[in-house]
């Protein structure tokens, strides 16, 4: 039987990963040399998001956008630097995904504390949504893979809940992207279960 073969698809993050490689090489060797592991990045990256969180509960959103966006590369450059050194295992894959999503967590709990202190209930629903959605569409793809499935698919993995947060934080519309976020990061993670039964039925 004749089997077509698909290209592999990338996400976002991925696919910024292959195209900024050039730059994120260079960088990584320096950190290296410099002596820095590829874990102080990792927890580097938690401590900062959790400044940047505790500015967001305060109603600082210019400084915690700011914090949370010089965060962002880190996440890459940290795996990057174990590549570099030879040294990506399993339970590095696993520590970093596991800040990651703690780093996620941080910024809606600081957003939800501050609408909450606020007395905007609303506005902390929405928070609420968009976080669990964002844990949702994390962990849609991890179990779809424990049970050798693909779910890497949806309109707004990782990569883009960054690019549309931060923004919105910087400049002052944190409802807008929150808002964004709550919907299409659900409708991403009911994708990827869709995707899942698709390949579970052939």
């Amino acid at each position: 039987m004749n089997e077509t073969i698909h290209p592999k698809r990338l996400t976002l993050t991925e696919a910024l990963r292959v195209r900024f490689k050039g730059w994120l090489d260079p960088v990584g060797s320096a950190l290296i040399r410099l002596g820095i592991a590829p874990n102080t990045l990792t927890i580097t990256g938690l401590a900062g998001n959790l400044v940047g969180s505790i500015f967001l509960a305060r109603g600082e959103f210019l400084i915690g956008g700011v914090l949370i966006l010089l965060m962002g590369p880190l996440d890459a450059l940290d795996g990057t630097m174990a590549r570099l050194k030879g040294e990506p295992t399993a339970f590095g894959a696993f520590i970093d995904s596991v800040t990651d999503r703690y780093s996620e967590l941080l910024i809606y709990g600081g957003l939800l504390l501050h609408y909450l202190l606020h007395g905007d209930v609303t506005m902390g629903m929405v928070t609420f949504a968009a976080g669990a959605g964002s844990v949702l569409v994390s962990y849609t793809r991890a179990r779809a893979q424990s049970l050798g499935y693909e779910a890497k698919s949806g309109i707004l993995t990782r990569a883009e809940r960054f690019i549309v947060l931060v923004p919105g934080l910087i400049l002052g519309y944190p409802h807008i992207a929150l808002g964004i976020i709550a919907v299409l990061a659900n409708i991403t993670a009911l994708q990827r279960i869709l995707s899942v039964r698709q390949q579970a039925r052939q």
